[in-house]
């Protein structure tokens, strides 16, 4: 049984959007019924993100300055269970990206998940339509049907039992794909798709790295990055 959940993220200037994060992400860990640990990694950040993101008193900054989105995820991961008191079997990494919106549902969801055996759990996200155009949006929405997840990869919502993370040697120093490499790795633990705690992520069309999601959004909008 899951007696810890760690919510790990990594942050590269995201001074605009980690406020409203990180209240999603504490209303998360309010209604978790267990012990919850929320640790930010601010990597090779110029602005405000980490002055922000320790004004929440339940979450533990640190700073590095690597530049590399895997590198930022083994970080949290590593001080989360250095600190979590637990067995690795007994620890739930959720992670996130600090410019997502989690909703209240989220750990309960993955909690409920994990508790029936699951050490993977690939969770869906949907771009903000805050920001989102609505025709790309609506091109989004054809191979995105509620029910039924398709299970693309994405950190922003990807759920794994510490002591299966571990197992894999953890989050490699990848500059993006990081979360696709480790769920291949993962590939002979108990996985699953969900959307049952659907996030929403940045829909900016410049990403923190050449490809990722934004990478994916421009490719429906069949469009250069301005």
């Amino acid at each position: 049984m899951i007696s810890h959940i760690a919510v790990l993220m990594p942050a590269r200037d995201e001074a605009q959007r980690i406020r409203e994060c990180l209240d999603a992400v504490t209303a998360a860990v309010d209604r978790c019924p267990i012990d919850a640990s929320i640790t930010v990694v601010a990597d090779n950040c110029t602005d405000d993100t980490a002055r922000i993101a320790r004004a929440f008193p339940q979450v533990t900054v640190i700073e590095i300055s690597a530049g590399n989105v895997g590198v930022a995820r083994a970080t949290a991961a590593i001080h989360a269970l250095s600190t979590s008191g637990v067995p690795p079997a007994s620890v739930w990494l959720a992670n996130t990206d600090a410019d997502s919106l989690v909703p209240d549902n989220w750990l309960t969801s993955q909690l409920d998940i994990a508790d029936r055996g699951y050490d993977i759990i690939i969770g869906t996200v949907r771009p903000d339509p805050r920001e989102y155009p609505p025709d790309a949006q609506r091109e989004w929405e054809k191979t995105h049907v509620a029910g039924r997840p398709n299970g693309h990869i994405h950190g922003a919502n990807l759920g794994v039992r510490a002591s299966a993370y571990l197992d894999v040697e953890g989050f490699r120093p990848m500059p993006e794909h990081e979360d696709v490499d480790l769920v291949k790795r993962l590939a002979r633990f108990r996985s699953i798709a969900s959307d049952d705690a659907e996030v929403i992520t940045s829909a900016r069309l410049a990403g923190r790295t050449p490809g990722g999601y934004a990478g994916y959004l421009r490719d429906i909008l069949r469009q250069p990055t301005s």
